[in-house]
């Protein structure tokens, strides 16, 4: 049994150590999915339902009893008197309360694209810092190389004191450098965590630097499909509506229909009642609501031009940042880092034959360590202007 144990642990922990990576799509996709998004998106949707159908509701009848009595006659009298909307406004107000339902569903859409949003910077910025994670921790590994040289040249009498002393107190810089990056990973890892609704302990992959993005005029033709744009538009619609009810001029009938008894000592007579009231719009012709309902339509009009104009503006410069900086990271990396094995080669070989000092040996792989983590900022500088250019124009990869 101790040793079908000791298997079971072995394959469970082979088992762990196989989980695959995580992804940005599935990252997206956890995120998204979690019970209690859509438990909001659903309540916002039966929200505004219920606006709708309290619009379309007719007004509820009264029902009213009446007795009265005078000496010996005594009156009883019933009448049920309904509210009839002839002007048209109820069909109106179920208009408006229609295009708020259109309203409140682009706010849940871009509220879940703010979200992804929200979780594609966590997403990208813990990859960031895995990165630079692993190239310190392959920084600090190499020391083991330079030790190895440093001591085959100083059984040789060739490394003096300060060269050990100067080595040692690199390596200890980089082990602090190493244990500050896995803090602000675990950080990072915990707040994506957070997002997802899902354990982020596994390794992430993907690549850092974005693609380039879609051509000027592919994006602006999406600016008018950005949701919150849509919300502005529905609920100026809905103002209107709004405003084209209260403007109806025509009154409300109230329609009655009753009964009426009288009892007058031995004589009982029966009738039919029916009343129909009409108010007289001499004071409150719906002047406030007509007007109220004008000037959120025009404070939704002109927030929605002012917005498209914004986007308008932000685009042209974000998608020049987001090409300008995924060509330099590209460029930087193919020069710059790709360059870093041949140079550190080249110190190694002239440390042993005496032509270099260990300040310039450390120097050269304290290079290469600075132009990977130089090349992995402008991959995040680009991936920071890709996500927000995709934020502009909707076009997140959900």
């Amino acid at each position: 049994m101790r040793r079908l144990s000791s298997l079971l642990l072995v394959v469970l922990a082979g088992v762990a150590l196989a989980a695959p990576p995580l992804t940005e799509a599935e990252a997206l996709r956890l995120g998204l999915a979690q019970p209690e998004l859509a438990e909001l998106s659903r309540a916002r949707a039966e929200a505004a339902a219920a606006d709708a159908i309290e619009a379309a509701l007719w007004p509820n009848p009264n029902l009213e009893l009446s007795r009265e009595r005078t000496a010996a006659t005594r009156e009883t009298a019933w009448r049920l008197a309904q509210p009839i909307d002839l002007s048209g406004r109820r069909g109106k107000r179920q208009e408006a309360a229609d295009h708020r339902i259109a309203a409140s569903a682009a706010d849940t859409l871009a509220w879940r694209q703010e979200r992804g949003t929200e979780l594609r910077r966590a997403f990208h910025d813990t990859l960031r810092l895995q990165e630079a994670q692993h190239a310190t921790a392959a920084w600090v590994e190499r020391f083991a190389r330079i030790n190895e040289i440093v001591g085959r040249l100083a059984r040789g009498g060739e490394v003096s004191g300060y060269d050990r002393r100067r080595l040692e107190r690199e390596r200890q810089g980089a082990a602090a450098r190493l244990a500050e990056l896995r803090a602000a990973r675990e950080r990072s890892g915990a707040r994506l965590a957070a997002l997802i609704g899902h354990a982020a302990d596994a390794e992430l992959a993907g690549p850092l630097l974005p693609a380039l993005p879609e051509p000027v005029p592919s994006l602006q033709a999406r600016l008018g499909q950005r949701p919150d744009l849509a919300a502005l538009a529905a609920r100026a619609q809905a103002a209107d509506a709004d405003s084209m009810a209260a403007r109806n001029n025509l009154p409300e009938l109230t329609l009655g229909v009753g009964g009426k008894r009288v009892d007058d000592g031995a004589l009982r007579t029966n009738g039919t009642l029916v009343s129909l009231s009409i108010p007289l719009p001499l004071f409150d012709r719906q002047q406030g609501a007509a007007g109220r309902a004008t000037a959120q339509a025009a404070a939704a009009r002109a927030e929605h031009a002012l917005a498209r104009r914004r986007v308008e503006g932000e685009l042209l410069g974000l998608h020049r940042q987001a090409t300008q900086l995924i060509a330099a990271a590209e460029r930087y990396r193919r020069e710059a880092v790709s360059a870093s094995a041949e140079l550190l080669r080249i110190a190694e070989t002239a440390y042993r034959a005496g032509e270099s000092t260990v300040l310039e040996l450390l120097d050269a792989h304290r290079g290469a360590l600075e132009a990977e983590t130089t090349a992995l900022d402008l991959e995040w500088k680009a991936r920071e202007a890709r996500i927000e250019l995709d934020q502009l124009t909707g076009s997140h990869p959900q």
